[in-house]
Formats: structure tokens, C-alpha cells, sequence
């Protein structure tokens, strides 16, 4: 697929879910065999860990349609990087989605923190720390950013900048999108009515 088509895939197969009507394709017996040795799925999905956002579900794909890479809170590392450009570089996958959702715990706590200054606890504050940086861009008018800012717009920001990190940190996902190999998009996920929004954009779509 073209990145282009890849995402209308994923746009339809989200239509279905939204309305009830999921096809559940590629989750038979004879899909399996045929995946026994051998993958090539045509997207990367980047999502949040949480249990009410499973990739394969809401776009309606099954077995070896999309390769998922999950984290708390979405938050990058090169272990995640390298997984990803694994999906685009080695299986050819032609898009990848940093997929968000609302009422997103990790970013609940970032923005606790953010307004409070009181640090999560545990290896919690490793992710927290992975979600701040993406406040700099909502800083506006150069005033103390926490009295201002959402923390809806906080999760849209985070997405968006994901979405720069994956192609600024990786040479080998850059190259695909500039060759138009591959295409990035950042997209949030509606808990309530099932709706996946695209947010942002990088690549021929």
C-alpha cells in the first residue's frame, strides 16, 4: 500500500468499528497459516498501553494487517524507535500512527505534576518525564506555562510532538518519509464514541 492508502484502510476499518459493523478480517485458521512465516504488515501503530485503546480493534484489522508498538503515555525511547523503524525498514510498512486517546492517565499525571510540581512516584516518573517536553510548544506568550495550559491541549501537543520526534531522532524513518516511502500521522482516539481523529501529518498522504 501507499502511505495514502494505508490510512484510508485504517480510516474505514475505524468507520466500521465506530458503527458496529466490524468485518474482523484476517482472523481465521487459514490467516494464521499463511502468517507462519512470514509478516508484512502496512502500518506501524505507536499507541498509548491503555486497555481500552487496542490497535487491531479500532481500525478492524486482524493478524499481521499492523505491527503495535505500545508504551504508557505513547513516550518514546530508542528501544521504541527501533522497533518502529524495524516495522518500516524491514517489514515495509508505509505509515506509521501515533495514536493518542482522551482522558490519557500518563498525561493526567504529567499535568498534575506540571501544575503541582509534585513528581510521580516510582518508574511512573520515567514516563511523566517523557511527556513534559512536549509542553514547550504551549508555553505561548513566555509566562509560566502551568497556570495556562489544558490538559486536552496537552495531549494534542504531545502527539504532535511525537510525531516530529520519530522523524528528527530516526535517519532511517526520515529517509522513508522523504522518499515517500512512508508518511507519519498523529492521531487521537475518542474513548466514548470510538472516532480516531488525525491531528497531525508528516509525508505524502
Amino acid at each position: 500500500m501507499t502511505p495514502a492508502e494505508a490510512w484510508l484502510s485504517l480510516k474505514e476499518g475505524n468507520a466500521r468499528f465506530m458503527s458496529g459493523n466490524a468485518d474482523h478480517p484476517s482472523q481465521d485458521v487459514a490467516r494464521r497459516h499463511e502468517l507462519a512465516a512470514a509478516q508484512a504488515p502496512f502500518a506501524v501503530i505507536f499507541g498509548c498501553s491503555d486497555s481500552r485503546v487496542a490497535a487491531e480493534i479500532i481500525f478492524d484489522r486482524g493478524l499481521g494487517d499492523v505491527f503495535v508498538v505500545r508504551t504508557a503515555g505513547h513516550v518514546l525511547d530508542t528501544t521504541v524507535i527501533g522497533s518502529i523503524e524495524y516495522g518500516v525498514d524491514l517489514l515495509g510498512a508505509s505509515l506509521i500512527v501515533v495514536l493518542a486517546h482522551d482522558h490519557c492517565g500518563a498525561i493526567a499525571a504529567a499535568h498534575h505534576t506540571l501544575t503541582t510540581g509534585e513528581n510521580a512516584k516510582g518508574f511512573v516518573r520515567a514516563v511523566v518525564d517523557r511527556v513534559l517536553p512536549s509542553i514547550v510548544t504551549t508555553g505561548g506568550d513566555g509566562h509560566d506555562p502551568k497556570f495556562a495550559i489544558d490538559p486536552v491541549e496537552l495531549g494534542r501537543e504531545h502527539v504532535k510532538h511525537t510525531v516530529d520526534m520519530l522523524y528528527g531522532y530516526s535517519a532511517t524513518i526520515a529517509k522513508a518519509v522523504d522518499e515517500g516511502r512512508c508518511a507519519i500521522v498523529g492521531v487521537e482516539y475518542e474513548l466514548h464514541d470510538g472516532r480516531a481523529s488525525l491531528l497531525e501529518s508528516l509525508g505524502q498522504l
